[in-house]
């Protein structure tokens, strides 16, 4: 893994996220995108998996797959409104720094989130930690929370 595996990996992450809401105001499938999102960017199916969203407050941690996928579209868990179907217009990566390592790499920074239909942005700080499985990199640890303005 290195820095260019890792900068495509968080432009798909970004990207992911974005689709998921773009599939959400076309009423088109994006349970399923979601869950796509999930497999192509998540280990759930591979290892087990710590997961700190940054909007949660009453169940703090989404370490299965089902759990993740309420905090990303408004699923079984009452506090979650669907992080990823607010929807994001764009979500830039700020302040990016990484940790490579043989295997494992972290890396963290800030993510700028501007959203579709209100003014203002989101700011948010995350830290992935990253593993490969048979080739594909994917998230082990994701950690991410608010940063106030």
């Amino acid at each position: 893994m290195n820095d260019n595996d890792v900068i495509k990996f968080l432009n798909s992450w970004k990207d992911g996220v974005i689709n998921i809401g773009n599939k959400f105001l076309e009423d088109s499938n994006y349970v399923d995108e979601a869950e796509l999102f999930l497999d192509r960017h998540y280990a759930f199916n591979k290892t087990k998996v710590l997961f700190k969203p940054t909007f949660t407050k009453e169940i703090i941690f989404r370490n299965d797959k089902q759990s993740a996928l309420s905090y990303f579209i408004n699923g079984d868990i009452d506090e979650d409104s669907g992080f990823a179907i607010k929807p994001w217009k764009r979500i830039d990566a700020l302040d990016v720094h990484f940790m490579l390592e043989e295997k494992i790499s972290v890396v963290m920074g800030v993510l700028n989130l501007k959203p579709l239909h209100e003014s203002g942005d989101t700011k948010i700080a995350f830290t992935f930690v990253l593993d490969t499985f048979d080739g594909d990199i994917k998230i082990k640890v994701h950690h991410s929370s608010p940063i106030s303005n």
